[in-house]
């Protein structure tokens, strides 16, 4: 990958996007992750204007600190980022003051997991609308077209994706061009849902080098019988999710109605 040119072709992207639309540049939810860090850089290389949003529910100390240290970095270097920290804890615990709990801990447990994506969604939202803004994604290939591993409307609801079309690897070869916080560079990927520390391997059973090697051979059309031990393993385990969020990856189904019904 031409890391510099690829750079560029994306700021110039997201900069001709945001002047056609007509707004003031952009909006990031910062979680102190890889991902945010390289969008939220790619974006303030515009020169429009950039907002960074912490969003905290419960969370891990680790990765506030994390997501300080980059926005006050990016800060330094571009005086077109602006910060501002929502808390949304108490939102959270009077939302789960209000529903009611039915089910098995798991479940209830990635029910609460998503809502956290989605009240970031809506707080993203609001200061886009406040500031005419967009909301920048910052999600990379194979979390939104390989695993699907996001929250539908949530980390999923953005108005544009400057880096879903780079895998994993290509978004740490852009982070060390950009000069994301060796912090960031260094941390396990973690999607911060859950209020503690665990990683999204943790989480996938499967790394994201595992997941791009698991992504490539599938385009490639290999079936499980082309593999064995751990390749095989991590090949179903891209396939089952894969396939159990094949929902989020497709657009929303239309029930067409038959002209002769009409």
């Amino acid at each position: 990958m031409q890391t510099e040119k690829v750079v560029d072709y994306i700021v110039n992207w997201l900069k001709d996007y945001a002047t056609n639309a007509g707004v003031n540049g952009f909006v990031v939810g910062i979680s102190g992750g890889i991902d945010s860090a390289v969008t939220s850089t790619l974006c303030a290389k515009t020169g429009l204007n950039v907002l960074c949003i912490e969003m905290p529910i419960h969370q891990a100390e680790s990765h506030v600190t994390r997501a300080q240290e980059h926005i006050s970095h990016l800060r330094n270097r571009f005086d077109n980022v602006s910060d501002t920290r929502t808390d949304l804890t108490p939102v959270f615990e009077t939302f789960k003051n209000e529903v009611f709990f039915d089910g098995d801990q798991a479940t209830i447990d990635m029910a609460l997991a998503n809502t956290r994506a989605r009240l970031r969604m809506t707080t993203l939202y609001y200061y886009a609308g406040l500031y005419k803004l967009l909301v920048a994604g910052t999600g990379n290939k194979v979390e939104d077209f390989g695993v699907g591993f996001y929250t539908k409307y949530g980390d999923g609801g953005v108005d544009l994706s400057p880096i879903a079309d780079l895998v994993k690897s290509q978004v740490y070869k852009l982070g060390a061009s950009l000069q994301v916080p060796e912090s960031i560079m260094q941390a396990e990927p973690s999607d911060g849902l859950f209020g503690d520390t665990r990683s999204d391997e943790d989480q996938i059973g499967a790394s994201y080098p595992e997941l791009e090697w698991a992504m490539k051979m599938d385009d490639e059309g290999k079936n499980p019988s082309d593999f064995s031990g751990r390749q095989l393993e991590i090949f179903k385990i891209y396939k089952r999710f894969n396939s159990a969020n094949k929902h989020k990856m497709i657009p929303i189904p239309i029930c067409n109605i038959p002209n002769n019904l009409m």
